[in-house]
């Protein structure tokens, strides 16, 4: 079961990759050049899709892991799909307009939040199973 949870980490680098390269066509696009990171608010929307992305990685796939081994592969697949699912409506929607990214946040918000709370009960409830 854990070639399930490979396969959500693979689509979420994979994922990350894409809007990485959105970042750089943007920067052509809007002609902001290196180190600049403000511009066209059209810029700056990609930028934060991407930087955004990157702060809730660090969070998200340690806790996908964790769940993975202490609670359920299954369910880690199922809630690390949902997370990316929610990432990617949070780009879509943020590209658009920022106030149209709420919902994707809300839900990898959600899933990351479930991920990392099962982890740690799961991680408590393995300290029973311990030899005395």
């Amino acid at each position: 079961m854990s070639s399930l949870t490979s396969l959500i980490t693979t689509l979420t680098l994979l994922f990350y990759l894409v809007i990485t390269i959105n970042v750089s066509q943007a920067r052509s696009k809007y002609k902001v050049l290196p180190p600049q990171t403000l511009g066209d608010p059209n810029f700056e929307r990609v930028l934060r899709v991407q930087q955004n992305t990157l702060e809730q990685i660090v969070f998200f796939l340690p806790s996908l892991w964790l769940f993975s081994f202490y609670v359920s592969p299954l369910w880690s697949t199922i809630l690390g799909a949902v997370w990316l699912a929610g990432r990617i409506a949070y780009a879509l929607g943020y590209y658009q307009a920022a106030e149209k990214r709420l919902i994707g946040f809300g839900l990898s918000s959600l899933s990351s939040t479930l991920l990392v709370l099962g982890s740690f009960v799961g991680i408590i409830l393995s300290f029973s199973k311990l030899p005395s």
